[in-house]
Parts: structure tokens; C-alpha cells; sequence
């Protein structure tokens, strides 16, 4: 038997039938990624497997230079063969790794190779996979519909003319929706000139002389507007942490006009700026029924050195910590709720050890008013939790505190066109846990509610929370 089956990373029988019999096939909704539209429209096959493959992973890269590769091999100069010779020799390196069982699942799905790769056999895996990505199936656009998708929501600054995103709307050729996201970073920004040169670009494009809050919210309320008719029903924010502080309207006036002149702010007035900016956002977005996402707990870019060579994404972020999390969480949606602006919203926490703070938070805030079920969501383990471990530490904290039933499951976060395997990894994580529950008589074995539950987590909860 091959290494990957239909038993892989399934440790009992109602699991793995589970698995077979209904999660399997399931097609995709991928709510949250970071494909290119430009890529998908354009439709061109990757050169070789490093590029698909290695080119922006910075999970990989992390891998390689843990394992002694040298930078030229990783992000520098180096030819493709040797790029992926040193990606082969970390490989063997990575058990206990998600990286290892990703690139296995990618080989037996998409190339149909099912022997595990390492330095002794990296030649001979090169040459299949790069014979096969000259064929049909291996454009982006094959890759996509090869992987059951039916809906995938890239992320996009403000700015972004969506101009790719309107071009795939009008290509009767390709059924899959290749949605925007609506993705704000840069109204958050730390320095005040660069939140001033976002300001500036905004006003352009918005023909909005911005001077005060309010300008900028009509500013922004016109941008989200042009998103939606786009087909945008997705806002994201990245925020490394999260500190509400609640402020008059004259207060924050004051200081986004400072900010706006480019003066720097001090902690606290940077915390009343950045509550009073997602409080307006969540009021936009619950006028038109979108799901506002904040992914939160990262720390960017700390190595100076690397950063200044390379960029950002480059494989040198951690997860943060943070004090008070509790109370400011509590107090931010507390905020939107006493505004009447909640929209829709899926927190995802970065940070394992808040697990139970974000799942017992978000219970303090669920309501049928948006007629779904769990509007506020846990959202999935992501980036250093889209792990085995991961995956079942925020499964389980959503069970312990929520309703698991109601969860709207996977996503890949991801850059690359052959990570939609991770909606399998996920899967596979999920039918073990809930055959593991069924075999040591924690719960019933009622197909019929079981059946329902997998189909809604791995696709129908989706499909309904997000109404695309």
C-alpha cells in the first residue's frame, strides 16, 4: 500500500468512513487565499516544479534554512534543479512535519506519484512532475477546477483596480467565482506616512479630499461599495494585536487629523485610531451583509537583516503574545454590537494558547439576526497552527465551547495552486476526530446527523455563512 490512501492520518474505521463515503469528494469554497487573479486569468503553466513548488513559500524556505541550505538555494541564484535538490534533502528531514505530509499529498493528487521523495530520488520526481506540468491539466485554471473548486476569494488591498477579478467574471470559459477580498492593512499602518500615502491614494481614486474622519469613511465606504459590485462579501484584516480604546468622535477626529499630517502617535492614541477605523469598517460591512475576517497574533519580519535583503513573506515571522487580549477582544465586539455594526465575523487566533478565549468570546456574541447560524465564527487553525495539532486543539476548543456543527471549516491561506490539498489534510484531521469520538462512545453513530455534519463543515456551512 501506498504511503498516501484513504486511511492516511486516519486512526479508526467510522473515521475512515467517514472520510470515503462523504468528506472525500466534497467541492471546494477556499473563502481566504492569496492567489493571484492575474495568474489565474492569465492561465500560463509553471515553468518547472521549483516554481510552483518553492518560489514564495516561505513555510519551505523556513524548512531549508533550518536544515542548513544556504540562502542561494532557497531565494538566491541558484538554478531550479538545485533549488529543488535541496527542497528534496530538507524533505527527508521534516516528519513530524505538516510540510512533509503536504508535499506527498500534492504528489500522489496532482502527479499521481506515490513514493516518498528524498535526496536519492529528487532527480527522478523532478523530471515526472515537469514532464506532466507541460500538459493541459496543469494550468492554473486546471489546477483549480482538478481540486473541486467552486468558489475562491483572493486578497486585495483597497486600492486594487479588480481588474483581473473583472475580466475572470466575464469569462464564460471558467466557471469557478475568483472573488475579491476586501483587505484594509494599510489603514492600520504603524508609520504615519505610510497611512498618509495610503490616504493620499485613496482620495485619488475615490475623488475625496480627505482631511477629517469622516472624509475617510465616505472615502472608504466608496471603495467597499465598488468591491461589492465586483462581487466582493469578504473583508480581512491583519492586525498583530488587538487593543480597543474607546474614544469621542471629537477625540478621534483630533487624532487622525495628527496622523493624517503625519505625526507619529503614542501607543494609546494609535489604539483609538485603529478601534474607531474597524468599528466604522464593521458598520460598512454589515450594511451589505459581508463577513468581516481578522486574522490577529502575528509578528512580522523580525529578522532586520533578512528582511532588508529579501522583503517581506520571507520566512521570518513568529507568533505573538499579547496582555489583555480577554477584555479587549470582549470589548471590540461589544463596540460594533452597541453601534448596531457586527457584521458577520471570523476571528482566527494565531496564538494556541487562546484558544478558549476567542471561543468562549465569540459566544458572548452569537444572534440570529443575520439569519445563519454562528454568525460569529473560530475561525480555522492557520499558518503555525494549520497543523495536526493545531487543527484539533481549535476543533476541539470550538466543541468545547461552541457548536462544531455550525463551523465553516477549512481554507488554504496560501500562494500556491496545489495547496488545496490542505482541504483534504483538514478533512481527513476532521473524520478521525469525529470517528475517534463515535468508536470510544462519546457520541452516537447516527449516520444521518454525522453525514450532515461533514458536509457541513467541509462545504455547506460555507456555502450558506457566505451566500456568494
Amino acid at each position: 500500500m501506498s504511503f498516501i490512501n484513504d486511511t492516511f492520518m486516519i486512526g479508526n474505521d467510522r473515521g475512515v468512513q467517514l472520510y470515503q463515503e462523504i468528506a472525500k469528494e466534497l467541492p471546494v469554497i477556499d473563502y481566504h487565499c492569496h492567489l493571484d487573479a492575474r495568474e489565474i486569468y492569465e492561465n500560463k503553466n509553471p515553468e518547472n516544479i521549483s516554481q510552483l513548488w518553492l518560489a514564495g513559500d516561505h513555510y519551505k524556505w523556513r524548512a531549508m534554512r533550518a536544515n542548513g541550505i544556504d540562502e542561494k538555494y532557497i531565494t538566491g541564484n541558484a538554478t531550479a534543479e538545485e533549488k529543488f535538490a535541496a527542497w528534496a534533502q530538507t524533505v527527508e528531514a521534516c516528519f513530524g512535519n505538516p510540510l512533509y505530509h503536504w508535499t506527498h499529498l500534492e504528489l500522489a493528487k496532482y502527479f499521481d506519484y506515490h513514493e516518498p521523495l528524498g535526496s536519492h530520488n529528487w532527480r527522478e520526481v523532478m523530471d515526472h512532475c515537469n514532464r506532466l506540468l507541460q500538459q493541459p491539466d496543469f494550468t492554473p485554471r486546471a489546477l483549480i477546477t482538478r481540486s473541486r473548486v467552486e468558489v475562491l476569494c483572493t486578497t486585495d488591498s483597497p486600492l486594487d483596480s479588480l481588474r483581473y477579478h473583472l475580466l475572470l467574471r466575464d469569462d464564460h470559459t471558467f466557471n469557478v467565482k475568483v472573488l475579491p477580498t476586501f483587505r484594509p492593512d494599510d489603514a492600520f499602518a504603524e508609520s504615519a506616512q505610510l497611512f498618509s500615502l495610503f490616504a493620499d491614494r485613496l482620495a485619488e481614486i475615490t475623488c475625496t479630499d480627505i482631511r477629517c474622519f469622516s472624509d475617510f469613511t465616505r472615502a472608504m465606504g466608496k471603495r467597499i461599495d465598488y468591491f461589492h459590485e465586483t462581487g466582493c462579501r469578504i473583508s480581512d484584516h491583519g492586525l498583530v494585536n488587538i487593543y480597543y480604546q474607546a474614544a469621542d468622535e471629537e477625540e478621534i477626529d483630533a487624532i487622525f487629523a495628527r496622523k493624517r499630517q503625519g505625526e507619529e502617535l503614542d501607543r494609546k492614541a494609535s489604539a483609538i485610531l485603529d478601534s474607531a477605523i474597524l468599528v466604522m469598517l464593521a458598520r460598512h460591512y454589515k450594511a451589505r451583509q459581508w463577513a468581516m475576517q481578522i486574522h490577529f497574533g502575528a509578528i512580522r519580519n523580525n529578522n532586520t537583516r533578512m528582511y532588508q535583503a529579501l522583503g517581506a513573506n520571507s520566512g521570518f515571522d513568529s507568533i505573538a503574545d499579547q496582555t489583555n487580549l480577554a477584555a479587549s477582544l470582549n470589548q471590540l465586539l461589544d463596540a460594533m454590537a452597541q453601534a448596531d455594526a457586527l457584521p458577520k465575523t471570523i476571528l482566527y487566533n494565531l496564538n494556541g494558547s487562546y484558544n478558549d478565549i476567542v471561543a468562549t468570546t465569540i459566544a458572548n456574541f452569537q444572534t440570529a439576526e443575520h439569519g445563519v447560524k454562528s454568525p460569529i465564527q473560530f475561525g480555522s487553525g492557520w499558518w503555525f497552527n494549520d497543523t495536526r495539532r493545531g487543527m484539533e486543539n481549535q476543533l476541539n476548543s470550538l466543541a468545547d465551547q461552541g457548536l462544531l456543527m455550525n463551523f465553516v471549516g477549512m481554507l488554504t491561506d496560501s500562494r500556491s495552486l496545489v495547496s488545496y490539498i490542505r482541504h483534504d489534510y483538514f478533512r481527513r484531521i476532521l473524520c478521525n476526530l469525529m470517528g475517534g469520538w463515535v468508536e470510544r462512545g462519546e457520541v452516537p453513530d447516527d449516520n444521518v446527523v454525522l453525514s450532515r455534519m461533514i458536509k457541513n463543515i467541509c462545504h455547506d456551512n460555507a456555502d450558506n455563512y457566505f451566500n456568494f
